[in-house]
């Protein structure tokens, strides 16, 4: 073994992806149909580097390789997350505010039983980043410290219960999920027939109901044509409608206005056509629905738009993305004109949008080396921080002038997995070269004692406070815990064992940067302890 591993140490792109492509197929297996997922990258990494050490063989993949994996999976998150991050920011003060608490009461706890357990301040504060797996406030805690030798190894031994341990606390959290009361609504279709003379316009009911209903095609008398129906449309008697929405909004509307009808107006194609068509044109995305103007521009309107495995209600405010694939109905013989006017392509769904990602990832990168002052001393934010920071912002502007400034949602989700396997592989490797050093120190066993109990705390407060006072559910408590440990392989398992479901990534982008910026600032003061 020892000449393979020597070969291995030669040829690191080689190791890089034959740690993705063996760890992948090994999260494949599931015992009782739970996998570890891309978070077996990590742990094959960290098995192989540590079994390299015991042949004196130094195995690890070079950390710009990781740099590059880690910097890419937190653009794309933010490129995915910034069209609702920022309305979800200022319903989620709260939430943020709790994971920045139980953060800072997690390093209480380390202090206090850190010295019970004789161990020394770098240490304790080195166990602890190890705990909250944050490279960053490992780095924070030694600048702070002055010693590199006592936080390594404390953060080495830790480092591996601080992911398995979350993990575990994430399989909980998701094990009730089919019961979330914030799950996403189911959208349906229903004709109905007015039976009241209310004299309200289709804008007016719409608003009426929160904007979670929409109204798609109208028709005045029996033998009238079909037509789409536009805000100011007054819905008078005995007209049928169709209305689009959440199960019991519809029900609602349908009470106020008078009953469900036996005619289907959605399958009668006799004037109007229904699609789905791909948003490929860059002129189309980066603009909301309203802004389109396809009623006047082609007699059409969209009822619903699909971002991944997510149906959502066209409202005149939702940001249409490269990508989408919206519900189209035009007159008949207008909607080859519209889906030309969309684009229609394949090329929406895996464009990278080059200039996007270049220049966004270079702004992130550098916006992570600015040296921000602090008492005792300056710290950045790094190219994880800042590159997840210019993904929320690109993804929320939607364009610059002609320039649309996000990526197709397939396409950022495809890079951010391919990111996030090709760190996982490098932070593996590193730390499995650190955990032979670690485990010669006669300590540790303390600091492994000392890791769980962090671990546990953090992982038992988060689910307590969020489930219990905030009423998350699991599926979102999963990417908050994820982000709150500011660990990719907890969010690729989450990810996995949801099918991407878009409230995992919304949770860990919502409390990625607070924790971020709480573990290095806690870092750096339990390391100058």
């Amino acid at each position: 073994m020892s000449q393979v591993f020597e070969f291995l140490a030669e040829q690191p792109v080689l190791l890089l992806f034959a740690a993705i492509g063996i760890g992948s197929a090994i999260g494949h297996v599931k015992v009782r149909g739970v996998g570890l997922g891309a978070a077996a990258v990590l742990l094959l990494s960290i098995g192989l580097a540590a079994w390299a050490g015991s042949y004196d063989v130094h195995l690890e993949i070079p950390e710009a390789m990781g740099t590059l994996g880690l910097a890419l999976f937190t653009f794309c998150v933010g490129i995915i997350s910034g069209a609702t991050f920022f309305s979800s920011l200022r319903r989620s003060l709260g939430p943020i505010l709790a994971v920045a608490g139980v953060l800072v009461a997690s390093a209480a706890l380390a202090v206090a039983v850190g010295g019970l357990l004789r161990l020394d301040d770098p240490v304790v504060a080195g166990s602890w980043a190890g705990a909250v797996t944050n490279t960053p406030a490992l780095a924070a805690a030694r600048d702070a410290a002055g010693d590199d030798t006592g936080p390594t190894i404390g953060y080495a031994v830790t480092y591996l219960f601080g992911v398995v341990g979350m993990l575990v606390a994430v399989s909980a959290a998701l094990r009730h999920r089919g019961q979330d009361a914030d799950a996403p609504p189911t959208l349906v279709s229903r004709t109905v027939r007015v039976e009241v003379d209310a004299n309200l316009s289709v804008q007016e009911l719409e608003e009426l109901h929160g904007d979670r209903i929409k109204f798609s095609r109208v028709r005045r008398g029996e033998t009238s044509p079909i037509r789409t129906a536009g805000g100011t449309d007054l819905l008078l008697l005995d007209d049928l409608v169709t209305v689009v929405g959440p199960h019991e909004d519809i029900d609602a509307v349908t009470r106020e206005l008078g009953h469900t009808s036996s005619h289907h107006l959605e399958t009668d194609r006799q004037y109007l056509d229904m699609r789905r068509i791909t948003v490929s044109a860059e002129h189309a995305a980066g603009r909301t629905v309203g802004e389109l103007d396809l009623l006047h521009r082609f007699g059409a309107t969209v009822s619903r738009v699909r971002r991944g495995d997510v149906d959502m209600l066209a409202t005149d405010d939702l940001q249409l993305q490269l990508g989408d694939r919206v519900r189209v109905i035009a007159p008949r013989e207008r909607m080859p004109e519209v889906s030309t006017w969309f684009g229609d392509s394949s090329r929406g769904l895996s464009d990278i949008v080059p200039v996007v990602l270049g220049l966004g990832m270079a702004a992130g990168i550098l916006l992570g080396t600015i040296h921000i002052p602090v008492p005792g001393g300056v710290f950045t934010i790094g190219s994880a921080f800042g590159t997840l920071l210019i993904g929320l912002v690109l993804g929320r502007i939607g364009r610059i002038g002609p320039v649309v400034t996000a990526m197709p949602y397939t396409a950022a989700q495809a890079m951010s997995e391919l990111g996030l396997l090709i760190f996982l592989a490098q932070a593996g490797s590193r730390a499995g070269g650190q955990i032979g050093a670690a485990f010669t120190s006669g300590e540790w066993l303390r600091i492994l004692v000392l890791g769980v109990v962090v671990t546990g705390f953090v992982s038992a407060g988060l689910y307590v406070v969020m489930r219990r006072v905030f009423r998350v559910g699991g599926t979102r408590l999963s990417g908050i815990m994820s982000g709150a440990q500011t660990q990719p392989a907890i969010l690729a398992f989450a990810n996995a064992r949801t099918q991407y479901d878009a409230r995992v990534a919304l949770g860990y982008a919502l409390v990625y940067p607070a924790a971020m910026i709480t573990k290095i600032v806690v870092g750096r003061i339990l390391g100058g302890l």
